[in-house]
């Protein structure tokens, strides 16, 4: 995390939900990590937190101009929180529906591009989401069950319990997992 980004984290005395929103949000030209995305879904379940995140968030896709990417990836964690976090988040994003669509409106260009267009076009896509009740609950519990699939799949191969101390390593040539402690 760049300097500047810690220094505020630290003078705004953020907390660590919010620095994560931070780094998932800012205005590096590479998208958020899935697994800082997981970590953010599942802080959504505490009841602090949920709060916490929920603000920056808001916060975040007030911006504008050059900080189109802080909206941006607001939106593209709040598709993924809906789909994988707590329930309220989804609840909350239909209260506050009209501060998402007015970013199907969003405009800014860059070096003759039109950077607006990838707000836009997740803005409209998390408004049809959020306005398709039965897809929402679908999307909800396909996410549930790749989460399952991924916890019992990282818990190791076969039978064998993965202590912190050991991991897998996958061998790309040949499509196998060893085991290594």
């Amino acid at each position: 995390m760049p300097m500047r980004r810690t220094l505020k984290n630290v003078v705004k005395n953020y907390t660590d939900a919010q620095v994560k929103v931070r780094e998932a949000t800012s205005n590096d030209p590479w998208g958020p990590s899935s697994t800082l995305m997981t970590e953010i879904a599942d802080l959504t379940y505490n009841v602090v937190a949920f709060t916490e995140i929920m603000q920056m968030l808001w916060k975040r896709l007030n911006d504008h101009g050059k900080n189109w990417r802080h909206v941006y990836k607001s939106l593209s964690v709040l598709d993924y929180i809906i789909k994988t976090g707590s329930e309220k988040v989804a609840q909350q994003c239909k209260e506050n529906i009209y501060a998402i669509q007015t970013l199907k409106d969003f405009q800014y260009t860059e070096d003759n591009r039109d950077q607006g267009m990838n707000v836009r076009e997740k803005a409209k896509q998390l408004v049809s989401l959020l306005k398709d009740d039965e897809r929402l609950r679908n999307e909800r519990a396909k996410a549930l069950k790749a989460k399952e699939r991924f916890a019992q799949s990282s818990q190791g191969v076969g039978s064998q319990p993965v202590s912190t101390s050991t991991f897998l390593l996958n061998d790309r040539n040949s499509r196998n997992f060893f085991m290594c402690s």
